[in-house]
């Protein structure tokens, strides 16, 4: 771990993040919740929301993928998304849904360099709810090109959570 520059659990629960803040919305994979971890503590972010019926920690699944990264990364549940955006809204935070919307905003040209942001992400099947999406700010979408509409929910938090901290990374 020296020689990677790691830090200890303690000392990266310590360090600051960046403010971003990734939302599972009623997610039904344990295995992608924990991905959602490893990616969140890869990238530094600020915290992880677990909302509705999304598996929480301890769980076996979400400990086989995050690799003990759900002991490092913050997180907190929420009985469903509006807990957690009312939440949000009184910590400062613009809230968009990683939804393809009429409206949504390309990723590649979303800026929230200056901003606290959180992205929610959906069920596998259904993606982030309505009632969901007509509370947040707006919504943002990866571009794609092949023959499918759609990632998987751990593939498409981390294109768009990278997309985030590169932003912030690049801007300092």
């Amino acid at each position: 771990m020296d020689s990677l520059n790691r830090q200890s659990v303690e000392e990266f629960r310590k360090a600051d993040k960046f403010p971003v803040i990734a939302v599972f919305e009623n997610v039904r994979s344990a295995y992608n919740v924990g991905s959602l971890f490893r990616t969140a503590d890869a990238f530094k972010i600020q915290s992880v929301f677990l909302t509705g019926y999304t598996a929480q920690p301890p769980h076996k699944e979400i400990k086989k993928t995050a690799l003990g990264a759900e002991d490092s990364v913050n997180w907190m549940h929420f009985n469903n998304a509006e807990e957690a955006i009312l939440f949000l809204r009184n910590e400062g935070y613009r809230i968009y849904a990683a939804e393809q919307t009429t409206d949504s905003i390309s990723l590649e040209t979303f800026d929230v360099t200056n901003e606290k942001v959180a992205v929610i992400f959906g069920n596998e099947v259904s993606g982030v709810e309505q009632s969901t999406i007509m509370l947040c700010d707006g919504s943002i979408e990866i571009p794609q090109f092949g023959t499918k509409h759609s990632l998987n929910i751990a593939s498409a938090a981390a294109v768009v959570l990278w997309e985030l901290i590169r932003s912030h990374i690049v801007k300092k």
